[in-house]
Parts: structure tokens; sequence; C-alpha cells
């Protein structure tokens, strides 16, 4: 699951990325830094990992991980192939969720792309290339569908309604995430679409260091902007991040961040909003030898989750042994967890939740 960091040249996207990873991509101040997009597997901050690690003293703690990739900027006229439209529209539909950044901030010494500071617009000019592109795709889809529907094809005339609507929104420069649809209709016909437009979306508001804990007029208007879709706004000032994240010393990153009224690095929120955004959740396994973190998806059964370990977990999988993390921490113990007869034994249907540790019994 990957998450791509997108949005018009030269708003901070690669500091961010650098942020993010300890790969360090080039970031420069000019349009098109970045060519080809550069990849990030990196660790999702969690206090549970640390308490576990703390209570088990295991012989190495493996976090959980989540992919982020930066994509190269993108300008007016991608849609028809201007700059590097195609290679980013191509390289932003491998993707499964985007995290777009805004930039929010003054600074004359910073070239902007349009020649002036206006997050909506960059966030329209970045809309409208991948509704022009989604637009296309559906386009293209149509012209087969209506075809079958004139036959009586009923899957096909049912297909064909939730194409003209998707259609008529993206026309009237709504993306197809804002557009409301049965679930039916979205299982059905709209996943298998594969839109960009489609795929949940965190903004990212660039900010200057001042702005760092409560934003500025920039992020007010984003934020009414995108009211009307299912998206979150994150806050951050990136230059500020690349600092601290040069910083070595725990206790001067502290006092860093102290400094700005923040409780942790900006990042880590980025970070977790990330994983959210992906719908991925974490279950733990605890023992001497090994602490870990193991991303599954929101909704995940017992087997399913037995299969991220190995596949043979979940060909074979008997039952799950299931400990509530905070009954873990409260009681102290495994042991001390079955005398209080907290464990829980559960079958194939159950379904994970976040913060669950797990014991699987499984037979190949």
């Amino acid at each position: 699951m990957k998450a791509g960091i997108v949005g018009l040249p030269n708003v901070g996207k690669s500091t961010l990325f650098n942020c993010l990873s300890n790969a360090k991509a080039q970031s420069a101040n000019f349009p098109f830094c970045t060519i080809e997009p550069n990849i990030g597997v990196v660790n999702v901050p969690d206090a549970r990992l640390e308490k576990l690690a703390e209570m088990v003293n295991p012989e190495r703690v493996v976090p959980a991980t989540v992919e982020i990739v930066d994509i190269a900027g993108l300008v007016k006229g991608a849609s028809k192939g201007e700059g590097l439209g195609n290679k980013f529209l191509a390289n932003i539909r491998e993707t499964d969720a985007i995290i777009h950044v805004l930039r929010c901030f003054d600074n004359d010494n910073i070239v902007h792309v349009d020649g002036s500071v206006n997050p909506v617009r960059d966030k329209e000019t970045i809309d409208f290339e991948l509704q022009l592109k989604d637009l296309e795709t559906v386009e293209k889809k149509l012209e087969k569908v209506k075809r079958a529907a004139k036959t009586g094809d009923k899957s096909a005339q049912k297909e064909l309604q939730v194409l003209e609507k998707i259609q008529k929104n993206l026309e009237a420069a709504v993306s197809v995430r804002a557009i409301d649809f049965t679930e039916d209709e979205r299982e059905e016909i709209v996943k298998h679409l594969q839109l960009i437009t489609d795929k949940p979306v965190l903004y990212v508001c660039n900010v200057d260091e001042a702005s760092a804990k409560s934003g500025n007029a920039y992020v007010e208007v984003v934020k009414e902007a995108i009211k009307n879709e299912d998206a979150e706004v994150l806050v951050l000032a990136v230059g500020t991040e690349a600092d601290i994240n040069e910083l070595e010393d725990y206790e001067e990153r502290k006092m860093f961040l102290e400094d700005l009224g923040l409780d942790e690095p900006g990042v880590s929120k980025l970070i977790r909003s990330a994983y959210k955004l992906l719908k991925l959740q974490t279950y733990f396994t605890a023992g001497v030898k090994e602490v870990r973190a193991w991303t599954i998806h929101i909704g995940d059964t017992a087997p399913q989750a037995a299969g991220v370990i190995h596949t043979d977990f979940e060909k074979g999988f008997i039952r799950a042994e299931v400990i509530k993390y905070n009954d873990f921490v409260n009681l102290g113990s495994e042991a001390k967890v079955k005398e209080a007869g907290k464990m829980a034994v559960e079958g194939k249907d159950y379904v994970v939740q976040d913060g669950d540790m797990m014991n699987f019994r499984f037979n190949v």
C-alpha cells in the first residue's frame, strides 16, 4: 500500500519526503527537480509498540511501515502531456492514496510556478488535470457500455447510469471522491474503474515556522475549499521539520519542538494520517525474541491477519488467541491476562481490532 506525495513544482514535496524517509531525495529551488519517483519505506510511530517493548524487553522490535512515493510536480496541461504530465499521471495511478502538498507560506526567495501564492488555485490546478484524465477514462468506458446497454443488458444499464453520473460531475469539476454513490454502486462499479480522483486524499498545508502550531489565513481558505470533500487537512512547517530532522540529539529536538508549541514532530502525525488514509491498522505479537507491529486492512478477519505473517498461517488457521492491548498493559503479562480470564479465543469470522495482541494456532 503506497501513498503518493503530489503537488505543483516547488511546494516542498521533496523536502517533506526527506523528512519522512532516510532516503535523501533531491530538493532544489526550481521546477521538475524530481523526475523519477522516489520511494521511501517509513516507520509508523506508535507509542503502544514502545510500551510493549519496555514491558517484554525483546531481542528486537519491528515497527509497522508505510510506503511513501515522491512524485514529480504537475503543471497545467499535464493531462495533455505538458511538463512531465503523462509520467506523473501514470505514477499517481499506481498509488493507493494521495498526500497533496499545498504552499501556504510567503517567501520571495522561493519561486512559485504561477508567480504568486494561492493554495486554492494550486489545488484546483491539480484537481482539474486529474479530473480531465479521469474524464478521458470514463468516456472510453462509456462507449463500450452504451453498446451493451442497448442490447438490454441490465448490469450494463446500471453501469451506464453510474458512468454518466461520474461524467456529469467531472465536467462540473467535482472529483469522484466527492460524489454520492450507493454502497452497491461504489463496490460493484466505481471501485473497479480505479479513477485517480476517487483515491482518498490528505491535504498538507506547508506553512512557515510561525504558523506551525495554529496555521494561518492560507490554511483557513484551504479548509473552506475542501469542506465538501471527505478529506483531512494537516498543517506542517516542512522547512522547520527538515531542520528538526537534522538534529541528532533527542533533547535538542525536544527543545526545538517545545519552542514551537508542539508535542511531537508534525511528520509523525503525517505518517499516522497516511496509515489511516490507506485504511490500515495494526495488531501486535509480543515475545522475548520479538515485539512486532503487523499491518493489516481495517476489516480483516483473524485468518487474513495470520496470513500477513505467513500464508501457511492463513491456510491452516485453527483459532486466534486475542488479548486487548489495555488488558496486557494493566495486568502486566500474558500469564496474568489468562488468570484474569481476559484472553479471548476467536475463530475464522473474528474481525481484528486495532491494537489487538494475537497468537495464532494453525495446522498445515
